[in-house]
């Protein structure tokens, strides 16, 4: 299952600038079709993320790594929409990149993630 919600993660991000990419050339139809398959893996990327949280101790690292990608996502759409929108700050970009980081690192580390060495 991890990998599956590994996989979930880069589609969706890889979806994320594919429909900042649509909206940008143009397309609203396919920006708004992507926009919507999104939304889908975020769906799928909250219910992997509880499967693996039932499947294992939960403990303080993982409700904060749970919590974090939650807010991963939120942030996601907003950059998305507030991209959309033409009110998109800088500062967004960089809470969304950080908070990503943050989240990619915890899932690293926590005992369910793979050992880099």
């Amino acid at each position: 299952m991890t990998h599956m919600h590994i996989t979930t993660w880069f589609v969706a991000l890889i979806l994320l600038f594919v429909a900042l990419g649509l909206f940008k050339s143009g397309n609203q139809k396919g920006y708004k079709i992507t926009h919507m398959i999104l939304r889908v893996f975020y769906i799928l990327i909250v219910a992997t993320g509880v499967h693996l949280i039932a499947v294992t101790a939960l403990t303080g690292a993982y409700v904060v790594k749970a919590l974090l990608g939650i807010f991963v996502i939120g942030l996601m759409e907003v950059v998305l929409v507030r991209s959309v929108k033409g009110s998109i700050k800088g500062v967004m970009w960089i809470l969304f990149i950080a908070a990503l980081l943050i989240v990619i690192y915890y899932g690293l580390v926590l005992p369910q993630g793979f050992y880099i060495g």
